[in-house]
C-alpha cells in the first residue's frame, strides 16, 4: 500500500508505540488522526508533526468511553475524509497473581483493551468498508497463550483477537483487511503504568528495557504489515515459537512461560 494522503487512525497515540507509529505512518505520507487522554501531548505531537511537513489532526480519546471513539473518527472524516486504516492501540497491562488481584483491575483491563477496541471499530467501520481499507488490533503474544500473573492482561488481549478475527470474516466479501498484531516485550511504558493487584500503578518495570524491540521498530513492521495485507504480525522468535509450540505441544509452553515469569525481579510467583 502506497499510503500518501490516506487516513490513518490511531489510538493511545500521545506516547509509546502509539506515538511511533504517528511518525512512522505520517513519514508515509499519511494523514494521521490521533486520539488519546492528553490533550495537551497530542496537540504538540500534532503541531510537531505539522512543523516537519506531515499532516495530522487530534482529538481527546477515552477509548472507554463510546462518545469519545465516536467524535475521534467524526474528527478524520470532517478533516480528512475518511478513514482507510484504524490501528486500536491503546491498552493498558497488569502485574499480579489472580489470587491476589481486585477483580475492579480486570473489568478495567476489559475496558479498556477489549471494548476500547470495539468502540472505535463500530464507527469506523462502514468507512473503512468503503475505502476497502484496515482495522489493525496491537496485541501481544500475551494474547497467543496465557501469561501468568497477567490474566486480565491476557483475557482482554485473546478478546481483542476473538472479536478481530469475527470480523474479519464477516468482511470477507467486503475487501477490509483486519490485522492482529503482537509484539513482544517492548521498550515503551506501557508497564511503567501497568497495574498492580489493588489497582495502583507498577511505576517501573522489572525488565531490562536495553534488550527489548523499540516502539519505533514495532512501529515500523506494523506499517510494513498493513502495507501487506498481512494477517497475523508476529514480530519476535518468542511469538513465533509460542504459535508453533502451542499447536504442537502446549503443556510444555505452560511450563516455559511459568518458568519465563518466575524470573522476573520481585516475581509474583515467588
Amino acid at each position: 500500500m502506497n499510503f500518501k494522503d490516506k487516513v490513518v487512525v490511531i489510538t493511545g497515540a500521545s506516547s509509546g508505540i502509539g506515538e511511533a507509529l504517528a511518525w512512522e505512518f505520517a513519514g508515509r505520507g499519511a494523514r494521521v488522526v490521533l486520539g488519546a487522554r492528553g490533550a495537551d501531548k497530542l496537540e504538540a505531537l500534532c503541531r510537531r508533526i505539522e512543523e516537519q511537513g506531515g499532516r495530522a489532526a487530534w482529538c481527546a480519546t477515552d477509548v472507554t468511553r463510546e462518545e469519545d471513539c465516536r467524535r475521534l473518527i467524526e474528527t478524520a472524516v470532517e478533516r480528512f475524509g475518511g478513514v482507510d486504516v484504524l490501528i486500536c492501540n491503546a491498552g493498558i497491562s497488569m502485574r499480579a497473581l489472580f489470587d491476589d488481584v481486585e477483580l475492579g483491575v480486570l473489568h478495567r483491563l476489559m475496558d479498556v483493551n477489549f471494548w476500547g477496541t470495539v468502540n472505535c471499530v463500530k464507527p469506523a467501520l462502514p468507512y473503512i468498508q468503503k475505502s476497502r481499507g484496515s482495522i489493525v488490533g496491537v496485541s501481544s503474544v500475551a494474547g497467543l497463550h496465557g501469561l501468568p500473573g497477567r490474566t486480565g492482561y491476557s483475557a482482554s488481549k485473546f478478546a481483542m483477537t476473538g472479536f478481530l478475527e469475527t470480523l474479519r470474516i464477516e468482511n470477507l466479501k467486503k475487501g477490509v483487511h483486519v490485522m492482529i498484531a503482537a509484539p513482544g516485550f517492548t521498550a515503551s511504558n506501557v508497564r511503567f503504568s501497568a497495574l498492580t493487584a489493588d489497582g495502583s500503578r507498577q511505576g517501573e518495570t522489572p525488565r531490562d528495557e536495553g534488550k527489548m524491540m523499540t516502539a519505533a521498530e514495532v512501529a515500523r513492521r506494523i506499517a510494513k504489515g498493513v502495507g501487506r495485507r498481512t494477517r497475523y504480525l508476529l514480530m519476535e522468535f518468542d511469538g513465533r515459537a509460542t504459535w508453533i509450540i502451542k499447536k504442537f505441544a502446549p503443556a510444555l509452553l505452560d511450563r516455559l512461560f511459568y518458568n519465563h515469569m518466575a524470573k522476573e525481579p520481585d516475581s509474583p510467583f515467588k
